[in-house]
């Protein structure tokens, strides 16, 4: 994808353009020599991932919490693959264990151990998934001792993340430091493919038109912002815009939603990131999703289809039509 930003009309003057301008100065104003160079928004390029390897391979897990991790390795399980798990302290689902032929816990700042204990059960091929609750590690009384960095994980704050701490570049360190140990993390939706939101209405409650039209209103907006960079879901009810998703995340974006507008119906569009990394960085909406939707005012959910994963996906469409919520994919080829 390249930048749309035009460069700046300064840099690609004639000669005799600049001449005119040097004409209309005015006497005794001081000017610089340098131009400023206005420089285009750079976009992350795609990774380009390994293939998942054929079962019986072993493949690896490194789970944060949430049930998602549990989703991926029964996926695994099913298409015939020995699951080994590393589960960061305090935060997988105590259930993961019993799922994995082998499993062990290790520190969240302790990337290199990942690699080891992956290396030593014979993976060479893992995915990342599951979220990071830090009130746990706040309350943990061995923090200290469970999340101090290791060596790889210094070296990439120190030559890679310093200056550049964004969710998805820290996902990308990770990622690149577990591979040069031997590990090479895979699409983190190899295994659930089914659980990808897919395209047109997906609940038998459909949209209404008014909500249809604020998607197509408002997706062209979306898919810029998601190109930016800014955040990955907007709100909008009549055609207009009522909140954009920043740094506080998709539940707390619907909640203050709620209480910018009062009226129900409005409509949640969410997709992902442009040139997002699947290794790790794939918006995921839930049951709970729809519920908070729901006690605040929303009638419609637009997802990107094959972009955004929605976990157990058969409970999260009937508790929507319980609730008499929409779900609709939009093809990810639509503006």
């Amino acid at each position: 994808m390249s930048p749309e930003h035009p460069a700046s009309t300064t840099s690609s003057q004639t000669g005799s353009q600049a001449g005119e301008q040097q004409g209309r100065r005015q006497p005794g104003r001081r000017y610089g020599r340098r131009l400023m160079r206005i420089e285009p928004a750079r976009i992350s390029p795609l990774a380009i991932l390994p293939d998942p390897p054929s079962p019986p391979t072993p493949v690896g897990i490194i789970a944060g919490g949430g049930r998602l991790p549990i989703i991926v390795t029964e996926g695994f399980r099913k298409l015939g693959h020995p699951v080994h798990g590393v589960g960061l302290y305090g935060q997988y689902d105590p259930a993961l264990p019993g799922l994995c032929d082998s499993f062990r816990r290790v520190g969240l700042l302790r990337v290199g151990s990942w690699a080891k204990a992956l290396r030593r059960a014979g993976v060479r091929h893992a995915v990342m998934v599951g979220k990071v609750d830090k009130a746990k590690i706040m309350h943990d009384p061995f923090k200290i001792v469970r999340n101090l960095p290791d060596y790889v994980t210094l070296k990439a704050w120190l030559l890679e993340l310093r200056h550049d701490r964004r969710s998805h570049a820290v996902l990308a360190a990770i990622a690149d430091e577990l591979d040069r140990s031997g590990v090479s993390l895979m699409d983190s939706t190899a295994s659930i493919r089914d659980q990808l939101a897919h395209a047109g209405v997906m609940t038998r409650t459909r949209p209404t038109p008014q909500q249809q039209a604020d998607i197509d209103f408002v997706w062209p907006m979306l898919c810029e912002l998601l190109r930016l960079d800014i955040g990955q879901a907007i709100a909008v009810r009549d055609r207009d815009t009522i909140s954009v998703e920043a740094v506080e995340g998709t539940d707390a974006m619907i909640e203050r939603t709620g209480k910018l507008c009062r009226a129900k119906g409005w409509t949640l569009c969410k997709g992902s990131r442009a040139g997002h990394d699947r290794r790790s960085d794939v918006p995921t909406i839930g049951e709970h999703t729809i519920r908070n939707l729901h006690a605040n005012g929303g009638r419609c959910l637009a997802l990107a289809a094959d972009d955004v994963i929605m976990i157990d996906k058969a409970e999260v469409i009937q508790v929507a039509d319980k609730l008499g919520v929409a779900i609709v994919g939009v093809p990810t080829a639509q503006p």
